[in-house]
C-alpha cells in the first residue's frame, strides 16, 4: 500500500511534465538541454532572490497566527526577479515564440519541482500512513507547471512590439497578479479560512483563467504562426 501510494504521488507529480514535453513539440526540437539551462537559470535566480531578501528585507517578528502583510508583500515584490530571469532566458534562445516560452516555462517549473517537492514526496509519500497532503502536493506541482508556462508566455508577450496597445495593461496586470499570488493565497487562508482542498481549487481556477487569457492574447498576434522567430 505504501509503495502504491508513493507511485501514485510520483506519477501525478512528474508524468504531466513528461506529457507536456512530448506533446508540446519540445521533444521534436531536441530542447532538453535548453530546458536544463532554463532550470539552471531558475536556480541562479532563486539564489539572487535569497541574497536580496537577506540583505535588504530582513525577517520581521510576527505575532503567532497572524499574517505579516508587509513582509509577504516585500517577498512577493522580489519575485519580479523571476520575470527578469525568464526574459533573459528567452532572449538567449533562437526560435519561434512558442518554443521560447515553452522552454523557459518548462525549465522553470521542472527546476522548482525538483528543488521544492522532490525530497518531501520521496521521504513523505513513502511513509507507513497515507496522507492526502502528498496527493495535494502532486496536484499543486501540475498547477505550477501551467502557471510558469503562462507567466513565461506573458513575459514574451510583453516584449513583443506588435502586441496590441489595449492588451498591454492586461499583460501587466496578469504579471502583477502572478508575482503577488503567494500573498493573495496567504490572505485567502487567513481571511477566508480556506481549507487545503479549496485552496488548491482556488489556485487551479486562478491559474486556468490566467492561462486562458494569455493564450487568447498569444493567438491574437498576427505573426504568431510558424514564421514568428521573435
Amino acid at each position: 500500500m505504501t509503495f502504491f501510494h508513493f507511485g501514485n504521488c510520483v506519477a501525478l507529480a512528474y508524468v504531466p511534465y513528461v506529457i507536456v514535453y512530448k506533446c508540446s513539440g519540445l521533444a521534436e526540437y531536441s530542447a532538453f538541454w535548453k530546458c536544463v539551462q532554463a532550470g539552471g537559470a531558475y536556480l541562479f535566480t532563486q539564489l539572487c532572490k535569497m541574497l536580496l531578501l537577506a540583505t535588504f528585507f530582513p525577517t520581521t517578528e510576527a505575532v503567532a497566527g497572524s499574517l505579516d502583510i508587509t513582509g509577504e508583500f516585500l517577498k512577493s515584490t522580489v519575485d519580479i526577479i523571476d520575470l527578469i530571469g525568464l526574459h533573459i532566458v528567452m532572449s538567449k534562445f533562437a526560435g519561434k515564440g512558442q518554443l521560447k516560452f515553452m522552454i523557459a516555462g518548462m525549465g522553470w517549473a521542472t527546476a522548482e519541482l525538483i528543488v521544492t517537492r522532490f525530497i518531501p514526496l520521496w521521504m513523505g509519500a513513502r511513509g507507513v500512513e497515507f496522507d492526502w497532503k502528498y496527493i495535494q502536493m502532486s496536484f499543486d506541482s501540475n498547477i505550477s507547471l501551467i502557471h510558469h508556462i503562462s507567466v513565461a508566455m506573458l513575459v514574451w508577450l510583453y516584449s513583443r512590439s506588435d502586441l496590441q496597445k489595449t492588451s498591454l495593461p492586461i499583460v501587466l496586470t496578469l504579471l502583477g497578479l502572478a508575482c503577488y499570488r503567494p500573498l493573495i493565497v496567504e490572505i485567502l487562508m487567513q481571511a477566508v479560512g480556506l481549507g487545503s482542498w479549496m485552496l488548491l481549487l482556488a489556485k487551479a481556477g486562478f491559474t486556468s483563467v490566467v492561462a486562458l487569457i494569455s493564450l487568447q492574447m498569444y493567438l491574437s498576434i498576427p505573426s504568431q504562426g510558424t514564421n514568428s522567430y521573435y
